[in-house]
């Protein structure tokens, strides 16, 4: 039988980014809250002897659990959904930070296009652009509504950046910091690209360029370029995330419980209102039931999706009738781009996960699309995230898969190739959705979520078009041999692709577009809110923590408002 704990004013299902945003301001606004995190405490001083490539980008020490917890997956209605069974397109994490631990921190603002993006689409290309089979809609938010939330979100992890991006939205404040080091290959690809009169600046990024401290009085180091950025923690402090800023700032107010081992499997309800959760301690099998005035989902896109369909609060979306909009407007990311092999060496084993030069000339709306057959596009950028030894072996594409020859030009090219890549936009598709699987469950006896996912006539026609904007910049910088990315056929939960996962949970300006408001409260249960990049309506061309932290503290804000005067908050 569950044991009921005392109530708080607010419980976090999760403390990473968000949850530890959530947890800070909550905290400091004077209210009680609980941190529930189902994996385990983890921090700077437990990545000492990090430069273990097989332990960590092999392996995936620092992921999720798939034998405990997983997704299956098919592409469409007519296939059985099987459950992925070793972690392959994305990469989900688990423990204190969740994905900010691992991730590269490249941390952009999305477009004002973005978020109006219906109402900014049809009115330069007509009502028909894409057809009625994608799901397009404006967010319920502009950029302007937002900045100040973006704002603040890059002052508490101290971004580094240029403030050179001709095509973004209007700034209240330059970057915290100034640039990361700009290195030979970047350099090359700055000159390309304006000699093709595009417009590249410096990655924004959370792997600061110089020691600096955050409104919260938290101290982020420098980066020192090891190029073990993705997929590892940070042994320097160096690398902005939850567990170096928000968290700190949350425990040092003695209002914020964290809880390890801690797994929700309910939200707990009455009426229309949440009143806890009930949670598994993983360690010992105990089971507790949490309640609290407001209760707030701040775990990843699948798993906040996942617990409201369990808990059945709001209804789920029906591809066959098109109701329901939980689980509606999934979206992934495209990754046009091209490879370039070189005679000239590059010290492409150093670098940093935000090292960068990009640029938005082919990003949004930034460029006509009347005789295309899409919309949006991507950043296109020349990364030098740090080539390591297992997980980098380019070769020419006419090389031996075995043998002497294949052995000289692997060691040859190691050091001579590099890609540059794009981060296509994904448009809503209304066969493209999150549900629960009807046969497999996880090691607590709940559904898997079941991802039912294809990439779409928009899809391959952005691939293709990006991809030979890349070569144009690959052959400007004089690579030897040009190598543009194959064609997308249909998607393949293998190989790695992007941790980018979008939408199921959608923020909207009314109930029948989706599932939260504005300040991402329920729009059923009043003191129920969910924030993750499920609350996108599509996916930008853009990695999505920039905006992702700035919908987490207006979370915050509303949560805060509830706490004084309750009911609905738009």
């Amino acid at each position: 039988m569950a044991k009921t704990l005392p109530s708080v004013d607010v419980v976090t299902v999760g403390v990473g980014w968000t949850g530890g945003i959530v947890a800070a301001e909550c905290a400091k606004a004077g209210l009680k809250v609980v941190g529930l995190e189902r994996g385990q405490k983890r921090g700077t001083e437990d990545y000492l002897n990090v430069h273990d490539e097989y332990r960590y980008a092999i392996r995936y020490d620092l992921m999720q659990n798939l034998s405990k917890e997983t997704v299956s997956f098919r592409n469409d209605r007519n296939m059985k959904a099987l459950p992925m069974r070793q972690l392959g397109s994305f990469l989900l994490g688990e423990g204190l930070g969740g994905s900010s631990t691992h991730w590269n921190g490249m941390t952009f603002r999305f477009l004002p296009y973005d978020f109006q993006i219906k109402t900014l689409t049809d009115k330069r290309y007509g009502p028909n652009k894409l057809g009625p089979d994608y799901l397009i809609q404006d967010w319920g938010l502009t950029y302007d509504q937002l900045e100040p939330y973006m704002d603040k979100f890059e002052k508490t992890a101290g971004i580094s950046g240029d403030d050179k991006n001709t095509f973004s939205g209007k700034r209240s404040n330059p970057y915290p910091t100034g640039p990361m080091k700009k290195t030979p290959m970047l350099t090359q690809f700055e000159k390309a690209a304006k000699n093709l009169k595009l417009t590249p600046y410096m990655v924004p990024s959370a792997n600061l360029s110089e020691v600096y401290k955050n409104p919260d009085g938290e101290t982020i180091n420098a980066c020192q370029y090891c190029g073990f950025c993705e997929r590892f923690g940070c042994e320097y402090g160096a690398k902005s995330s939850a567990e170096v800023t928000v968290v700190p700032t949350a425990l040092k107010t003695g209002n914020f419980d964290l809880r390890y081992n801690s797994n929700v499997v309910e939200i707990l309800k009455q009426g229309n209102k949440a009143t806890g959760v009930r949670y598994i301690d993983t360690v010992s099998g105990e089971e507790f039931i949490q309640p609290a005035n407001a209760v707030v989902l701040t775990s990843y896109v699948f798993n906040n999706a996942k617990l409201l369909m369990v808990s059945n609060i709001g209804e789920r979306y029906d591809p066959t009738t098109g109701k329901g909009t939980l689980g509606r407007n999934y979206c992934y990311q495209i990754l046009p781009g091209a490879a370039g092999f070189f005679d000239e060496q590059y010290n492409t084993f150093m670098g940093a996960g935000s090292l960068g030069v990009c640029l938005d000339d082919y990003n949004g709306d930034n460029f006509d699309h009347s005789d295309l057959d899409f919309i949006h596009g991507g950043n296109l950028a020349l990364t030098q995230t740090g080539a390591r030894p297992i997980g980098s072996n380019p070769t020419p594409p006419d090389t031996p898969t075995w043998g002497p020859e294949f052995k000289k030009q692997s060691i040859y090219y190691y050091t001579r190739s590099f890609g540059i890549g794009a981060q296509g936009a994904s448009m809503p598709h209304k066969e493209n959705y999150l549900s629960l699987d009807p046969t497999y469950k996880d090691a607590y006896g709940l559904p898997l979520v079941q991802l039912t996912y294809n990439f779409t006539d928009q899809d391959r026609a952005l691939h293709k078009y990006i991809s030979a904007r890349a070569a144009d910049i690959m052959k400007e910088m004089g690579a030897k041999t040009i190598v543009p990315n194959a064609e997308i056929k249909d998607y393949n939960i293998v190989p790695y692709q992007t941790t980018h996962n979008t939408g199921g949970t959608v923020m909207s300006l009314t109930p029948e577009q989706g599932v939260v408001n504005n300040y991402l409260q329920h729009w059923d249960v009043d003191n129920l809110f969910a924030v993750s990049a499920g609350n996108f309506a599509h996916n930008s061309g853009y990695n999505p923590t920039g905006t992702l932290g700035a919908l987490a503290y207006r979370c915050a804000e509303g949560v805060i408002k509830y706490s004084q005067s309750g009911g609905s908050l738009v």
